[in-house]
């Protein structure tokens, strides 16, 4: 009976998990030693929990968070990676290691709530981060704001060089 209590627990946790993280990334790690692990935990930082789970309790408990089309996923030694803080970043350092390391496969994941592919998970760690992207946007803006600026001047000064031209017409006209 107690094997069954450690079951149920262990569910509960990783639905949590599944509730609690901004994306959820499923890996394959077969032929990775314990050290590679350590390291590829240590990649990840601390905006991701990375997490070796048996694919039946994390079929159930991604079920009970409301997940779907996972199913597939969890064939062979899946390792989770649930990230609570920026998915790009993440998805990064995933990709990043399994260059190093081609026997950490990017099998999917869950996005914002819904599955992604091995392909998404890849596009996802081809953005840009989230930093970055926030000040191309306000670059951006800063941009489009002195332009409208310069703009809106742009009468002002037609009508200011339009009147000097006029004075200087006039006193031309005067002195002849």
């Amino acid at each position: 009976m107690a094997v069954r209590d450690n079951k149920l627990t262990a569910v509960a946790e990783l639905t949590d998990r599944f509730r609690g993280s901004s994306a959820t990334l499923l890996t394959e790690y077969r032929g990775l030693t314990v050290a590679e692990l350590k390291q590829l935990r240590r990649q990840l930082g601390t905006e991701a929990a990375y997490a070796v789970t048996k694919n039946t309790l994390a079929r159930r408990a991604a079920t009970q968070a409301g997940i779907d089309g996972l199913d597939p996923l969890f064939t062979g030694p899946t390792a989770l990676a649930f990230v609570s803080g920026d998915p790009v970043a993440a998805a990064k350092s995933l990709r990043d290691f399994g260059r190093a390391h081609p026997a950490l496969i990017i099998k999917g994941g869950v996005f914002e709530g819904r599955a992604i592919s091995a392909d998404e998970v890849r596009r996802l760690a081809d953005l840009e981060s989230r930093e970055v992207l926030l000040a191309r946007l306000a670059g951006a803006m800063k941009a489009n704001l002195s332009k409208a600026a310069a703009l809106f001047q742009a009468p002002l000064s037609k009508t200011a060089r339009l009147a000097a031209a006029l004075q200087d017409k006039r006193t031309s006209e005067s002195t002849e």
